[in-house]
């Protein structure tokens, strides 16, 4: 990894570790084909992040806007260590929190986004807005999203993400502040789900065609 670079990048050869390493449910042993991060460094790289987002805003008011539903795992223990930090340092973010849910359509005119879960989002005129989302994939839709809300006059927004994956190409979409990047395989643990399936996972892990075939067919 670069020393640029402010996050970690697991890559496209990394084969993470043993399912037999870790406490797997039972029921989700025969669905994975590996850990590929386990909980332990996903606690201990939210609570870099955290001190990251601490220093950036500098006493600042944040809003944090989490994006349902894969988010809510990540948003909740980020705001947790943001909440520690504030009580045991010298510098604290007042915090107010948000919820949305965000759903593309596109067809062949255009790409629209449909943002429900707030009626109105006038009410982030002049905040600092981080947007929490759990996984950025091709990062169209948090485009779209970025620019809905600037129409409203925020202060300043930044994102944060635990993973984007990695694809061949320019332009692939960055937040402000990243977790992991991660090879382009299908993830699921720590909220992220399959069909609501593994959000009752600790760890992200890989999942296998099994599982795949598996869960389909419960959808």
């Amino acid at each position: 990894m670069a020393s640029s670079q402010k996050y970690i990048v697991l890559e496209d050869d990394y084969t993470g570790y043993p399912l037999d390493m870790f406490c797997i449910p039972k029921h989700y042993e025969d669905s994975l084909e590996h850990v590929l991060i386990p909980a332990g460094l996903i606690n201990d790289r939210i609570e870099r992040l955290a001190r990251d987002i601490i220093q950036d805003f500098r006493n600042e008011a944040l809003t944090g806007l989490c994006v349902l539903k894969g988010g809510y795992k990540f948003f909740t223990d980020l705001l947790d260590k943001i909440k520690a930090l504030n009580r045991n340092s010298e510098e604290s973010v007042p915090l107010a929190v948000d919820f949305i849910r965000v759903k593309s359509y596109t067809d062949t005119t255009s790409g629209d986004l449909q943002v429900t879960g707030i009626d109105n989002l006038d009410h982030l005129t002049g905040k600092n807005v981080l947007i929490v989302e759990d996984i950025i994939d091709t990062g169209k839709t948090m485009k779209k999203l970025l620019e809905v809300l600037q129409k409203h006059n925020p202060k300043s927004i930044k994102v944060a993400s635990l993973l984007t994956k990695r694809r061949p190409g320019d332009g692939v979409y960055k937040p402000d502040y990243l977790g992991f990047e991660v090879p382009n395989k299908f993830v699921v643990g720590y909220a992220l789900d399959y069909n609501e399936y593994f959000r009752d996972l600790s760890h992200i892990c890989v999942i296998n065609q099994r599982g795949i075939e598996k869960y389909t067919s419960k959808k």
